[in-house]
């Protein structure tokens, strides 16, 4: 195994983490005392037709695909929606590239198949495969919630934003984490009996 490219994986995912994470400080401060407009994108006039707007060639149909609205003046429920749509993917970024920083070094530190990393693979696969639909949950309300805010004809009710796939990553860390577990169990037995 490479030592030291792992060493410098392990230092770059951390460096990422503490970036990440300086980024969602940021986002919130500023985000706080800014009273600029608050913007959204809406599908839910997807498909729409736009009659007359756009100057098309003859048998070609316009239909728009999203809608951007924005708040001048918004309310503080309209701001901190604004920042549920856009603080929790930075949250889950900067903690999941923590914990595989924290598994990286545990590798550089005791080798690949020990019990340590077996337990850090499965802490990670698990807080990706349960913070993942969390995260998205949190921002798919948010967007959901200040949608309505504008277009009070809407309903805003529970929405998972995209993406979702991560949950199979998740699962599949969990997965390797257990399977590691046992060959680490296994290797210790079969050198106790020799």
């Amino acid at each position: 195994m490479n030592t030291r490219f792992t060493k410098i994986l392990a230092s770059l995912t951390f460096a990422l983490a503490i970036l990440w994470g300086l980024t969602f400080i940021g986002t919130a401060v500023s985000h706080l005392g800014d009273d600029g407009a608050v913007c959204v994108k809406t599908g839910f006039w997807a498909n729409a037709t736009l009659e007359g707007g756009l100057p098309v060639g003859q048998g070609v149909e316009a239909s728009s695909s999203t809608t951007r609205l924005c708040q001048n003046n918004p309310s503080t429920a309209q701001r901190a929606a604004d920042l549920g749509g856009q603080l929790p993917w930075m949250l889950f970024a900067s903690l999941a590239l923590l914990l595989f920083s924290r598994l990286l070094k545990a590798v550089v530190s005791q080798g690949p198949f020990t019990d340590e990393v077996a337990r850090r693979l499965t802490v990670l696969g698990w807080f990706v495969t349960a913070g993942t639909p969390l995260a998205g949950l949190v921002v798919g309300w948010s967007q959901s919630w200040l949608t309505a805010s504008m277009v009070p004809m809407l309903d805003s009710g529970p929405t998972v934003a995209e993406p979702q796939v991560l949950i199979l990553a998740g699962l599949a860390a969990v997965i390797m984490g257990k399977i590691m577990r046992e060959g680490v169990r296994m290797r210790e037995d079969l050198e106790g009996t020799i």
